[in-house]
């Protein structure tokens, strides 16, 4: 065989091997798998790709927390079928023995985006959800997501989940974060973090709003996730969007495949952000804001929506969780029409807490604050607050209905409920106490406010920029 018949043979195998990995790349491509291969010069694949594995799982409060939970989690496209494995905790590994854990198929949306706005690359992937229901008040389950034979490692690890007990009266705490916005991995890793480790027993979580910068941006979304880890998956969470959630007026594509909130509110909403949940002896409500501002056309409704679950509240606390705040810490950022329609709202139900985000600040405090600078307050009405997770900080004013505020402080507040009290404490990440208070009610609805001693003094945002 002479030289040029050897090199004719050597180029068309060399043409025959390229055809077939483009052949082989494009078939996968078809199919809507998404492989990790294909991006390796991505630097956050990690953070933006699925794959098999089930990845950012998260569980949600349902209207019956007592009784169910929803959970949701992320696979790349070729999982078309996924499930729930749901069992009673055990000393040991009986709960995988045949028939302990109960299996339940998730719904399954098929998924894709492009976050062109900041040059992301297209993202395909299943988004899983399901509502496990019948469980046992005060009791410890263990739930996995996945598919596959039971050993395969296309499930997640076991997660534990503890049930809110049958008695409304019984203590319950919660966590609640301000935005967190910006540089998530980074610097609100160790704010959830230092919660969870402070408070291991907490029973939910509260997102007021701003958890990412870019609303269609997977890498934010996976930083979100990232930093929150199994905490997600063992802690259910609630939130309510904030203005970085939307864009151009539209809620991101993303919010409902990878979270399963109510579907009780207004309507003409169906995005799983207005919604209420009665959670032991609390009414917990969740108001949109930023759609309220987008859409004028739907103020009334989702004002008579509101008002319509007020009306009805039999629980002896009510919460408010909103993104802009009624009463803002700085001038300039008022929102009056919102305060407008809702404050009429919370005077005449007597609103306990109004929880909020947006300013990047934080502030306490009640609108008559007369009698500022006491320990003990009477007839002060709604307490409203504005408080900040992640590290985008700005300025604020001292004005009269603050009894407390801080700059340039990364803070999240642990609110325990008893039957009679509320205990509400602000930490930063050192676990220093910010602030607190005690507020407390009577069965005639009389309340009392009873402000705490706390660690630290007036933080502001000047004191720490050098000129």
């Amino acid at each position: 065989m002479n030289f040029n018949k050897i090199t004719l043979i050597l180029v068309l195998f060399i043409v025959s091997l390229q055809t077939g990995i483009s052949q082989t790349t494009n078939n996968d491509e078809d199919h809507g798998h998404t492989h990790y291969k294909n991006y390796s010069d991505v630097i956050d694949h990690k953070l933006i790709f699925p794959s098999e594995v089930p990845d950012r799982i998260i569980i949600n409060l349902t209207t019956d927390p007592s009784h169910s939970f929803a959970v949701n989690w992320r696979t790349e496209q070729s999982v078309d079928s996924a499930y729930v494995e749901i069992a009673l905790e055990t000393h040991g590994p009986e709960l995988r023995l045949p028939g302990v854990a109960k299996s339940i198929l998730a719904n399954t949306e098929i998924f894709e985006n492009e976050n062109i706005r900041d040059n992301e690359p297209l993202v395909k992937a299943a988004y899983h959800s399901a509502v496990v229901n019948n469980l046992q008040p005060g009791k410890t389950y263990v739930y996995r997501v996945g598919y596959g034979a039971p050993n395969a490692s296309t499930w997640s690890e076991w997660f534990q989940i503890k049930m809110p007990n049958e008695n409304k009266d019984e203590p319950f705490s919660f966590i609640y974060f301000g935005d967190a916005q910006n540089d998530v991995k980074s610097m609100w890793s160790r704010v959830i973090r230092k919660s969870y480790k402070m408070v291991p027993n907490v029973d939910f979580m509260l997102h007021a709003g701003d958890l990412i910068n870019h609303s269609e941006s997977n890498r934010e979304w996976g930083e979100w996730f990232y930093a929150g880890g199994y905490i997600h998956a063992t802690v259910p969470s609630v939130m309510t969007p904030g203005n970085h959630e939307y864009r151009n007026g539209q809620l991101s594509k993303l919010w409902t495949p990878q979270f399963n909130l109510p579907e009780n509110g207004p309507e003409f909403e169906n995005m799983e952000t207005y919604y209420s949940i009665e959670y032991q002896n609390m009414n917990l409500i969740s108001f949109d804001a930023e759609h309220f501002d987008e859409h004028p056309n739907t103020r009334k409704e989702a004002t008579a929506w509101l008002e319509s679950v007020l009306s009805k509240n039999e629980s002896k606390w009510t919460t408010i969780f909103l993104h802009l705040p009624i009463f803002s810490t700085a001038k300039g950022r008022d929102n009056t029409e919102l305060r407008e329609a809702l404050k009429p709202l919370i005077d005449k139900y007597k609103v306990d807490l109004v929880l909020q985000g947006h300013d990047h600040t934080y502030a306490r405090g009640h609108e008559s604050n007369e009698e500022n600078g006491k320990t003990v307050i009477s007839d002060f009405g709604t307490i409203y607050t504005v408080s900040v997770s992640g590290p985008k900080m700005y300025e604020s004013q001292d004005q009269e209905w603050m009894v407390r505020r801080g700059e340039f402080t990364q803070l999240f507040q642990v609110i325990t409920v008893n039957e009679n009290s509320i205990k509400y404490q602000a930490f930063t990440p050192l676990g220093s106490l910010y602030d607190s208070f005690e507020l407390q009610k009577d069965n005639k609805g009389n309340k009392k406010l009873i402000n705490g001693e706390n660690e630290l003094f007036l933080r502001l945002k000047k004191d720490f920029l050098k000129e």
